[in-house]
């Protein structure tokens, strides 16, 4: 009579692994979608922050910071600025230094979501501006006060 050995064949640990293998791989790519929604959230909130910041500095000055950039230190509310969570760059800014009537009473903030757009020749933004914080779809980035 033959001794039967306790223990797994080479062969069944091999399909164990691959299996496990493959099921590690679809979660990783069914998580990446979760991290892009986390990502653009975190925008948001960020360019709440900044809009908080404007209408806080509104109310010591009675104007809005007038900036050909992104705001950085001249706002003391806002200390760090937020930046991009993905790419770590100053988020989208329309120069609101232009002269004529008004020009300190607006400015425009924006971020690029990673969320697709509808059509895929456009991008999704998250915009602020004195008339509040939403969400935009255009075909391109925001270049006038209030954003488009």
């Amino acid at each position: 009579m033959k001794k039967k050995s306790k223990g797994f064949t080479l062969i069944e640990l091999l399909v164990v692994i691959a299996i496990i293998g493959i099921l590690a791989g679809i979660v990783l790519i069914s998580l990446g979608g979760a991290r892009a929604s986390a990502r653009d959230a975190r925008r948001q909130n960020d360019i709440d922050s900044i809009k908080t910041a404007m209408e806080l500095y509104y109310a010591d000055n009675n104007a809005y910071l007038q900036q050909v950039a992104a705001p950085d230190i001249q706002l003391p509310s806002l200390n760090p600025v937020p930046k991009d969570p993905s790419t770590g760059a100053s988020y989208g800014w329309v120069n609101n230094t232009a002269t004529g009537t008004n020009t300190n009473q607006s400015y425009c903030a924006y971020a690029t979501l990673e969320k697709a757009a509808t059509p895929a020749t456009s991008k999704n933004y998250f915009v602020t501006d004195p008339k509040g914080p939403r969400g935009l779809t255009l075909a391109a980035a925001p270049t006038t006060t209030p954003c488009n």
